[in-house]
């Protein structure tokens, strides 16, 4: 159910009805129930042709996008049916939980008030916070470890997660594990030293070094954009987006995955680049008016980061976010150089049933937006770096890490990280996923656990192990 990036392009997840298999709520005889319902053979069979079918008759519009609903029917496992919140004529609602995961999400769909009833505009699929009375108890450490290895397990014999794993409490590592293949064609086994490829959890770092600048008096979080990047082509951003937008996805920034990045990816080299190609974009909307993810926006970030610090952005993270926290396989070298150690990505996307290297979906080198590539042993090395202060002192690692823009998840985004609260239970993080990779990093700064989990698989094949933890383990 969680939103991911594919080349990105947000996966839609406007066109999904389910009903429950196991008939634990009813659905009530009005049009909208039972077309709702007549996604229980079509979605939850996961079977290609059966959902194409129902498509072209109740739905034509979205059945050219039967890959997009294939994909998410992977990733998903199909939903159940927990609550009808509304059934009118034309109308319904429910609240629906993934089969694969314990995400909870609300479903609004309209159909035609003639018959055959077909649905009409767009359906509403809107991840939401798990409700009171279907929350997860929380475990003991020991059971929840027993169960993370359990299905860390069940989901690498099933070929859904090929990756490794890690979660310490205060400091001290309480489980860790690796799985699958780094390489298929060669049979290299994953390690717990094996480099994978980590997208947008790059965005940490990034944020980690402009709050390192704002500390030292280099920069100011309510300086513009422009005070930095003096030639910034658009002025509207240059003047009115300020680095505190950037680090919030609230300065309408915009994307820059699609087809310009298709066909110039393997020419943007530089961060400066992507400002040749996207740099006289107007803002999507009003800077700060409201939040919307911006990969463009923390590529930004990067530049200021060499203006405001003199250096290379890659040579100041690897200086001083690398160097000090430990973390001595992480780094974002181009894709054309060899990486001894580092996985192939492996990914479905597209509508392929079996693996395929991600090869022709990566970019020349990651950036200050997200890429390179990391172990979770040094996603450890991190999180243990920021609690104690070897990075940041305490009033900038607040700063760093507390929530400042609400997001539609819920969940609010702080600076390069999502600061959540479920179940009363505090962490921060951030995740990251593309064609062939998947990682998540979660802090649960009371209780002292940290879960680090990286794979070579699309999403959501490390998140499902993240979620899992997180969701159970003990408070304190």
């Amino acid at each position: 159910m969680k939103t991911f990036a594919r080349r990105g392009m947000v996966l839609a997840v406007t066109m999904l009805l389910v009903a429950c298999a196991c008939g634990a709520q009813q659905v009530s005889d009005t049009a909208a129930g039972k077309q709702f319902a007549a996604w229980l053979a079509a979605f939850n069979s996961g079977d290609r042709a059966t959902l194409l079918q129902y498509l072209e008759k109740n739905y034509p519009q979205r059945a050219p996008e039967i890959d997009g609903v294939m994909e998410f029917r992977a990733m998903t496992g199909g939903f159940e049916l927990k609550r009808v919140e509304s059934s009118e004529a034309t109308k319904f609602t429910g609240l629906v939980k993934e089969k694969d995961s314990d995400q909870f999400a609300r479903l609004s769909m309209e159909v035609e008030e003639v018959e055959p009833h077909k649905i009409k505009g767009s359906v509403e699929l809107r991840a939401c916070p798990t409700p009171a009375e279907f929350k997860q108890a929380r475990m003991s450490e020991s059971e929840v470890i027993a169960g993370v290895k359990k299905l860390a397990e069940a989901r690498a014999a099933e070929d859904k997660f090929s990756g490794a794993v890690a979660i310490s409490k205060n400091g001290k590592t309480i489980f860790e594990q690796a799985y699958g293949l780094a390489d298929r064609d060669k049979k290299t086994p994953n390690s717990l030293s094996t480099q994978f490829r980590m997208g947008s959890m790059n965005k940490m770092f990034t944020a980690t070094a402009i709050l390192q600048l704002a500390q030292a008096g280099k920069l100011k979080l309510t300086d513009s954009l422009g005070k930095y990047l003096t030639d910034y082509p658009n002025q509207e951003i240059a003047t009115k987006v300020t680095i505190h937008q950037l680090l919030t996805h609230t300065g309408g920034t915009g994307d820059f995955f699609g087809p310009e990045f298709d066909k110039h990816r393997l020419e943007l080299k530089t961060l400066q680049d992507y400002v040749k190609l996207y740099g006289t974009r107007s803002p999507g909307f009003e800077p700060g008016s409201k939040w919307e993810y911006s990969n463009y926006g923390f590529l930004l970030l990067g530049l200021i980061v060499q203006k405001a610090s003199g250096q290379d952005y890659y040579e100041y993270v690897r200086e001083h976010i690398f160097k000090p926290a430990g973390m001595t396989r992480s780094d974002s070298l181009p894709e054309e150089e060899a990486v001894a150690g580092r996985s192939i990505g492996y990914t479905k996307f597209g509508g392929d049933k079996d693996w395929k290297p991600n090869t022709d979906t990566l970019p020349y080198r990651g950036t200050s937006a997200g890429g390179g590539y990391t172990t979770v042993e040094d996603l450890q090395k991190f999180a243990s770096a920021l609690l104690n202060h070897r990075l940041l002192d305490a009033e900038h690692t607040e700063l760093l890490t507390t929530g400042h823009a609400d997001t539609p998840r819920g969940s609010k985004y702080a600076y390069g990280f999502m600061d959540s609260r479920e179940d009363g239970v505090r962490s921060f993080g951030h995740g990251g996923g593309a064609p062939g990779m998947n990682g998540d990093l979660r802090i649960f700064p009371e209780s002292g656990y940290v879960i680090a989990v990286l794979a070579n698989l699309d999403p959501p094949a490390a998140e499902r192990i993240s979620s899992y933890a997180s969701d159970r383990l003990p408070v304190k």
